[in-house]
């Protein structure tokens, strides 16, 4: 048996229990892809980080949602270094970090805030029905097509693909209801993630964006709060000139209100993207893993 120390920490908020729950195994070294992925699957958060020490850079991280490996997760990213500092393992700073898709930097500010550099932006419009994708959320077509000659559907990236849904009014958005494998079927198609929907229509008012993630095809139906793809809409948004010439130093995006876990991600979408937050520890304590070999996790 193998016991290893795990960490819930909940991401993109300063209060626990609330925000997006990240697991965190800050020292991965030893387990098996197997059993990393066994533990994903017992904490069943959307995703669970791998901390080792790195090759080419000072740390290693894998991430896995309770039923696959996925590349790149904004929140368990700023969890696992919030985390980090909370149990007095990391000052700071910045450091490099080694994921799947390329070395980016992780920074920890004094008042606890971690930001990650993202991926370089790729964003791709896309041709798509608009009364499709509005049934697949549960909504009206006018919630999807008011919108149609002011902002383009596209598939923007920096480091995971979402397809991006801009939706007229927050009303509509909280009235999503989506139809999960026409959700998953419709990311396949445009080899995206999920769909991240969003609005300008916002809680509060220093917020630019609110927003709700569906991503059935990697496990998780909807999740809270997502860095990943609040990085893509700032990319996007910077790409189309949403806000003209007058981009914030920050951009700030909602999500997490319609599941009870609300939080704030800030995205800086200069000529890098960066995303950044708070995160509060939640849970700290050992976790006992048996040996897996591969071939005992059956597929269907």
């Amino acid at each position: 048996m193998h016991t290893a120390r795990t960490l819930l920490v909940d991401a993109f908020t300063d209060e626990p229990l609330s925000g997006n729950a990240a697991g965190v195994v800050p020292d991965a070294a030893g387990l098996s892809t197997a059993q990393r992925q066994a533990i994903a699957r017992e904490l069943s958060v959307s995703e669970t980080a791998f901390l080792a020490e790195g090759d080419i850079a000072e740390y290693r991280i894998q991430y896995f949602t309770p039923t696959q490996p996925v590349d790149l997760c904004g929140h368990a990213t700023i969890g696992t270094f919030a985390g980090l500092a909370a149990i007095d393992e990391l000052d700071p700073g910045t450091v490099e970090v080694e994921t799947p898709v390329g070395v980016l930097e992780v920074t920890v500010e004094d008042d606890g805030a971690v930001w990650m550099t993202q991926d370089d932006p790729t964003i791709q419009k896309v041709d798509l029905d608009r009364d499709r994708i509005a049934a697949a959320l549960g909504l009206r077509p006018s919630a999807v097509t008011d919108l149609e000659t002011e902002l383009p559907l596209a598939v923007s990236s920096t480091g995971l693909p979402w397809l991006l849904v801009p939706v007229a009014f927050l009303s509509q958005l909280g009235e999503v209801d989506p139809d999960l494998d026409a959700v998953a079927e419709i990311a396949d198609e445009v080899d995206a993630v999920g769909i991240y929907a969003f609005t300008f229509d916002t809680l509060e008012r220093d917020a630019h964006v609110h927003a709700r993630a569906f991503a059935p095809g990697a496990g998780v139906a909807e999740d809270p709060v997502t860095g990943t793809a609040a990085g893509a809409t700032g990319a996007f948004l910077r790409h189309v000139g949403a806000f003209d010439d007058d981009l914030p130093d920050e951009i700030v995006v909602e999500q997490g209100h319609y599941v009870d876990r609300p939080g704030r991600v800030q995205v800086r979408a200069g000529e890098t993207i960066r995303v950044g937050g708070q995160a509060a520890l939640a849970l700290d304590g050992e976790l006992t893993v048996p040996e897996i070999e591969s071939d005992d996790i059956l597929e269907a």
